[in-house]
């Protein structure tokens, strides 16, 4: 049974056979299965016309070998069996600073030895060996021994090389003899009436039950009786299934690291958006209220001078707007003038509007 079909979900099995001797398998109402029955049936609904002899036996003499060791082999005179397959290097040099009268294990100097220790029943207590600490900055400890290499001159156990078998006669199989019990029926599907239901299961999952078995000629009838029965019973066991978050809580919970792949998932969409329309939105802020305040300054720098010349009006503007940097030396300069760049008001000197009054005769 496919993997996804384990679970405690309850399931409806259907076989439909058709009189032009062809079947379906469904599964909850889907096919999962179908085709011929005197093609696809295994077992086969017809048995084989010929079997294997069961009194047949295999004669002494007969050779299943493809290939045999050449008998007209000899092995060569300078094959040496006894040529060992690792030998000492005797290149190798001992490497400086090696430790040879350090051992590579000494006794534990913290261990101390159990209060229940017996000498009579357990005899002399030993500390425990722990790895030399000299042994950890110095290349080895102890005897030095050259390091091994392959043997160049090992050819190991010499066996004749193999060759095709002149008296080979292939895998031996019984001889084919009439099946007694055959019989051919060509329409399978004209069958005679059941009065059975038979299981053969065999399956390694415990709790497996079946019930509610209906044989019928009408597939509609069974399809309006499933539905009435299993039909019912999926909808209530669909709806006291847990939701998406549980099964996923549930999954994380078997495999810790589902939580690594569930955080990228939330906080990688998170980060683009962030990365790609949350400095735009700053920067479009930012424009506008720096506008408003420069438009505020000249405005009011203008009016409190209003009957004075044009020229006049434009270094109080120009004074009141370095008035206005003075002031706010409290936020952030690198801002504003950042601002600035961005806006072109750092390019010139600031313009006013230029305002027109009426004199007084």
């Amino acid at each position: 049974m496919n993997a996804s079909l384990i679970s405690l979900i309850k399931f409806f099995f259907n076989l439909v056979l058709k009189p032009d001797d062809t079947f379906e398998i469904l599964i909850d109402q889907s096919v999962v299965s179908k085709g011929s029955l005197l093609e696809d049936m295994v077992p086969p609904v017809n048995p084989p016309k010929e079997i294997e002899d069961p009194s047949d036996k295999k004669p002494d003499d007969w050779d299943e070998r493809p290939k045999i060791p050449d008998p007209n082999a000899v092995k060569p005179d300078d094959w040496d069996e006894d040529e060992p397959s690792k030998i000492e290097d005797s290149d190798a040099v001992k490497p400086e600073g090696w430790l040879d009268d350090e051992p590579q294990y000494v006794p534990d100097p913290n261990a101390k030895k159990p209060k229940d220790w017996d000498e009579e029943m357990d005899g002399e207590w030993e500390a425990p060996q722990i790895p030399n600490p000299k042994c950890e900055t110095a290349p080895g400890c102890g005897h030095w021994v050259r390091p091994m290499k392959n043997n160049p001159n090992y050819k190991g156990k010499w066996k004749a090389p193999m060759i095709d078998n002149p008296n080979y006669q292939g895998i031996w199989s019984p001889r084919k003899i009439p099946n007694p019990d055959y019989f051919e029926d060509l329409h399978p599907f004209e069958m005679t009436t059941v009065s059975a239901v038979g299981l053969e299961l065999w399956s390694m999952t415990s709790d497996i039950y079946f019930d509610n078995f209906i044989i019928c000629s009408e597939k509609e009838v069974a399809d309006r009786w499933a539905a009435d029965g299993w039909g019912l019973k999926k909808l209530v066991a669909s709806a006291n299934e847990p939701g998406m978050f549980s099964q996923l809580v549930t999954a994380a919970e078997d495999h810790p690291w589902l939580w690594v792949l569930y955080i990228l998932t939330l906080a990688l969409p998170v980060g683009l958006g962030v990365l790609f329309c949350w400095p735009a939105k700053v920067r479009e802020i930012y424009y506008i209220f720096v506008c408003s305040v420069y438009k505020v300054k000249v405005t009011s720098s203008a009016e409190d001078e209003g009957g004075e010349d044009i020229d006049e009006e434009e270094n109080e503007v120009a004074d009141g707007s370095q008035e206005g940097d003075m002031s706010n030396k409290s936020g952030s300069e690198d801002e504003m003038k950042e601002a600035d760049e961005s806006t072109g008001f750092g390019d010139g000197p600031l313009k006013s509007v230029r305002k027109r009054r009426v004199r007084k005769d």
